[in-house]
Formats: structure tokens, C-alpha cells, sequence
């Protein structure tokens, strides 16, 4: 079982490689990367994971539930393997969790954020809060089949309809749980990064989509502001996903900066 310090993960490319490590967002499934890794693993030993309480990683809840605490299962599941300093690809949640690695270590190379924030915007917790309303008041099959609409654009949900129904099953089974699931969206509320440690960060790209639903394309652009030498690049079309409703584009942006 590819499991270490209570977290699920799976590697890709060859080990020599230069170590890329890629963070899911609320969800916490590594699986959620699937239509990137094999163009990603071409050039990188690439590492995803199950973030603690989802998943396959361990579920026992943690009281100190945090993107700090998160942030901390990233530097043991690097030390585990054996990894210094790798890059690292966060998406939304996962983009948190990447910053602050990065903020609090120094052991993040090159850091891509995509459709993250500096501070969530009053939209999102809006999102949230109606979510959370779902989760509690109609229960998870309701919070779940809601999900694709904060995620993908209407478009593209039309025409993966069938799709969406047929992975539901698999989403109930791997759902952290209501407890968990609160706590984690508490915790994506409460992260605050340190301006000065966003400062001082020497590499970063910020992938911001302009149709995201979930979070505004200017809160991602915000947070690029306070990075200095940020790259930014953007999707006109994608929703809070891209990188599945649009990997081959994704791909080749995370590839040219990775690789640059």
C-alpha cells in the first residue's frame, strides 16, 4: 500500500526526475488530477496524495484542522520519500496548502496556484455557506450532485451529464464525511498568508479562470499582485476545473513555467 505518516499517495515518471507534487482542492482526492499526470509525468516524478480525513489517507479527525496543519502533511510526506525541494501544483485548497509550504519551509521551488486566493472573496464564502446549507439540510447526495456546478461551466456539465451521474457512486464512497467536510471549509476560510512570506517568494504562477464560478477571476489576480514577478495565465473559458475540462491547455501552461 503506497501510504506514509497516514497519507494515501501514488508516484509517476521516473524517480530521478525533478520531484512535482500536486494538491487537490476541497475534495483532497489525488485522483482528481488524473487528466494531467501522464503529460506531467513525462518530465517529473510527480507525487499525488490524498489530503488527511479524505479519501484513502487516514480518517481519524485531527483537532488542529488547518491549511497550516495540511501544509505540514506535505513537508512529512517529503521527507518520507526522501524529497528536499520539489515543485509544487496546487489547485484552489490545494494552492493554500501550497503557499503556505512554501512560505513556511522554503522547500517549494516553483509554485503554481490555480484559481486560488490571497483572500477569499465574499462570493466564495457565499458559495460555501450555500453548500454548507445543502450538506446539512438535504444531506451529502444533495451537497454532492451540486458539486459539478461550482466546478465546471454549464456547457460543459450539459455534455459530460452522463459522466457526472456514472462517477457520483465513487464520490459518495471516498466523501471525508459532514464533519470533516465542515471543518475542511472552515479551515479554507479561516488561512490568511503572511504578506511578507508571499513577498518573499521567489517563483510563483497563478492560473486564473475568467467564467470560475466559485472564485472570482480578480481574487486570483490579487493574489499574483503581492508576489513580485508573478506569472500570470489565464483561461477565457474552463470554470473553477481547467484543468480538466481543459488539461491539454493547463498542461502546457504548468509545463512551459515548470520547464522554463
Amino acid at each position: 500500500m503506497p501510504e506514509t505518516a497516514g497519507l494515501w499517495f501514488e508516484e509517476y515518471g521516473e524517480a530521478e526526475a525533478p520531484a512535482l507534487i500536486l494538491s487537490s482542492g476541497l475534495g483532497g482526492a489525488g485522483g482528481y488530477w488524473a487528466p494531467n499526470v501522464p503529460a506531467l509525468a513525462e518530465h517529473f516524478r510527480v507525487v499525488t496524495y490524498d489530503h488527511r480525513g479524505t479519501g484513502r489517507s487516514d480518517r481519524t479527525p485531527r483537532a488542529d484542522e488547518s491549511v497550516e496543519a495540511m501544509a505540514r502533511d506535505v513537508v512529512a510526506l517529503m521527507d518520507a520519500l526522501g524529497i528536499e525541494a520539489a515543485h509544487f501544483i496546487g489547485h484552489a485548497l490545494g494552492g493554500a496548502i501550497g503557499i503556505e509550504t512554501a512560505i513556511t519551509t522554503g522547500r517549494i521551488e516553483k509554485l503554481v496556484v490555480v484559481n486560488g486566493w490571497r483572500t477569499l472573496s465574499p462570493h466564495t464564502r457565499r458559495c460555501f455557506a450555500a453548500r454548507l446549507a445543502l450538506l446539512h439540510g438535504a444531506g451529502v447526495d444533495a451537497f454532492l450532485e451540486a458539486q459539478p456546478l461550482f466546478l465546471y461551466p454549464p456547457d460543459w456539465i450539459a455534455s459530460h451529464d452522463e459522466h457526472l451521474k456514472a462517477e457520483l457512486a465513487h464520490h459518495r464512497a471516498v466523501f471525508p464525511g459532514v464533519e470533516a467536510m465542515v471543518r475542511r471549509i472552515a479551515a479554507v476560510q479561516a488561512y490568511r498568508p503572511d504578506p511578507e512570506g508571499l513577498a518573499a517568494l521567489s517563483s510563483l504562477l497563478v492560473i486564473a479562470t475568467r467564467d470560475d464560478f466559485l472564485v472570482p477571476y480578480v481574487t486570483a489576480l490579487d493574489l499574483a499582485g503581492y508576489v513580485p514577478h508573478a506569472k500570470v495565465d489565464s483561461f477565457a473559458w474552463g470554470g473553477h476545473a481547467c484543468n480538466v475540462t481543459d488539461a491539454p491547455l493547463f498542461n502546457r501552461y504548468v509545463l512551459d513555467y515548470l520547464r522554463s
